[in-house]
């Protein structure tokens, strides 16, 4: 990093909406000016509140001006010519790096390691998160000095907001033209937080100044016993499950102890053991193929906790989600929230909630007057008062009655058939199996959602699996093709979650016939909208 006195100190301020980013630039400027260092900044907002990626400039000279000299600053920031660079979020960091910012010869790299998914990341079906390792070691090679620690934590720690921890970073790292005792005091003067502040700028500092290159600890493999005692069992359960777990190849021990907590937790006892059996059965089929029954083992469990109106009811009614809405809000005690929650059923949800006597004729008379995909109920409850929670309760109390319903008989028909596929692939056809295994990835959510990774579910096992099974040509030569091809049909479907499953056509005279309506117009009306 240059230490020419008349070249200018250049900061940039990677963040997002809400976090803060103006705060920082403004006590930046204000302990430039209390060192009388001639200093400017400039910013670009984000879009929208908590969203919206935002950037901080901030220029100013290393030395103290005579009086009536002129200082001219740029207005933003110019590839490779920065002194420091810092990102509240990992994929800021990369997104500085690919806009030429952060340079080998120059640039003091300060990045926070944690994560806050985007939406193209959360729109994957499957696993769509960005690679931090590969952030990080792209960082490594980019910036001439890389700060990194997980300042969210060190945020949560403190009770404070991410600024303040990116402000003790900066102080820690050593890269500012003035003292720590400056910063406190331009921080004590702003007279909001600040104890909170304080604690969170004293922890980074301490974090950026023990370790220059401090970077994410590698996570171990958590311990089956300490998930399994997540679940709200008795002891000599969990010991069961943990000496069935046991015997199974390391690879999906973990994976298995989060399943059968999850299941227990969606259903009861029962449900979990038989998750546990399915598995049993697969393993014994080919106990060498460690990776695939992993991917079965997380497959199972999503499957097997399908989403219906019971279960969003009792996720939406429970104490864990007020308490993470208060935490991720900034809810103080003796404030009052007001939580509303949508719902829309349609005669399809409702049909699927119902015993196969009941459900199915309700279906079949939707599917003949043609309300399949139109009729739907708008419910707005809220949560937080006393009707609304009973409600919602109400229908989580439900849960001992859901082995009745029509969509549980039909899940667990599938599923049957689909460990029944997998018993007969794995020992002769490891590659198939292997594909198979993730096919249920195309079942998720619930509504429109839902129908439409049935749809695809069923054409892919009718297309693939079904002839694939039925062959009388040997299985191995057939393997490594349809495996192929059936994973070619299984991301395109997945690429395509997006698209609609088309309602049925409603019936009419005429294929051309569209009925237009002709009124007149108001000059006096005024159109008022509003959105949610």
């Amino acid at each position: 990093m240059t230490t020419n006195p008349n070249t200018p100190f250049c900061l940039l301020i990677a963040a997002l909406g809400g976090e803060g980013g103006g705060v920082l630039a403004g006590w930046l400027v204000q302990c430039a000016r209390a060192s009388d260092l001639p200093v400017q900044s400039t910013s670009v907002p984000g879009v929208a509140q908590r969203t919206g990626a935002t950037s901080y400039y901030i220029e100013l000279l290393r030395e103290p001006q005579p009086a009536g000299a002129a200082v001219v600053f740029a207005l933003h920031p110019v590839p490779a010519t920065l002194d420091v660079v810092i990102a509240s979020e990992l994929v800021e960091t990369a997104r500085m790096m690919e806009c030429g910012f952060v340079s080998p010869a120059r640039t003091v790299l300060i990045s926070s390691t944690h994560r806050a998914y985007t939406t193209v990341e959360k729109m994957e079906p499957l696993d769509g998160r960005y690679d931090a390792a590969v952030v990080l070691d792209t960082a490594q090679k980019m910036a001439q000095r890389l700060v990194a620690f997980d300042m969210a934590r060190v945020a949560t720690q403190s009770s404070t907001v991410i600024s303040a921890v990116m402000f003790g970073a900066l102080a820690g790292a050593g890269v500012l033209p003035w003292s720590r005792a400056l910063c406190e005091t331009v921080i004590t003067r702003g007279g909001l937080g600040v104890a909170a502040s304080l604690r969170g700028f004293a922890l980074a500092f301490e974090q950026a100044a023990g370790s220059a290159e401090a970077a994410a600890p590698p996570i171990a493999a958590p311990d089956v016993a300490v998930l399994l005692d997540r679940s709200r069992t008795s002891a000599a359960l969990r010991g069961a499950w943990a000496a069935h777990i046991g015997h199974w190849p390391v690879a999906m021990q973990s994976t298995a102890a989060l399943g059968v907590v999850r299941c227990h937790d969606y259903q009861n006892a029962a449900h979990a053991t038989r998750y546990l059996q399915h598995l049993d059965t697969l393993w014994r089929a080919n106990p060498a193929v460690e990776a695939t029954l992993a991917e079965a083992a997380r497959c199972l469990a999503l499957w097997m906790c399908f989403e219906d109106v019971i279960r969003v009811a009792d996720l939406r009614s429970r104490r864990s989600r007020f308490d993470q809405l208060r935490q991720e809000f900034g809810v103080q005690p003796g404030e009052l929230v007001r939580v509303v929650e949508y719902f829309k059923p349609g005669i399809e949800e409702v049909a699927a909630s119902l015993p196969r006597a009941l459900g199915q004729p309700l279906l079949k008379l939707a599917q003949r007057r043609g309300w399949i995909g139109r009729v739907s109920l708008g419910l707005h409850i809220r949560s937080t008062s006393l009707w609304g929670f009973l409600l919602l309760r109400g229908l989580a109390w439900l849960r001992p009655l859901r082995p009745h319903s029509m969509r549980y008989q039909q899940e667990h028909a599938a599923i049957d058939a689909w460990v029944a596929a997998m018993v007969c692939c794995l020992p002769h056809a490891p590659e198939f199996a292997k594909v198979l295994a993730e096919l249920p990835t195309v079942l998720k959510g619930y509504s429109d959602t839902q129908a439409r990774g049935k749809v695809n579910f069923e054409r892919l096992w009718q297309e693939f699996v079904v002839p694939f099974l039925s062959s009388t040509t040997p299985v191995v030569p057939l393997a490594d093709d349809t495996a192929h091809a059936l994973r070619q049909a299984l991301s395109a479907a997945l690429a395509a979650v997006e698209h609609r499953v088309p309602a049925p056509p409603r019936p009419k005279s005429s294929p051309d016939e569209h009925p237009v309506h002709f009124t007149k117009k108001n000059p006096q009306q005024r159109v008022v909208s509003s959105g949610r």
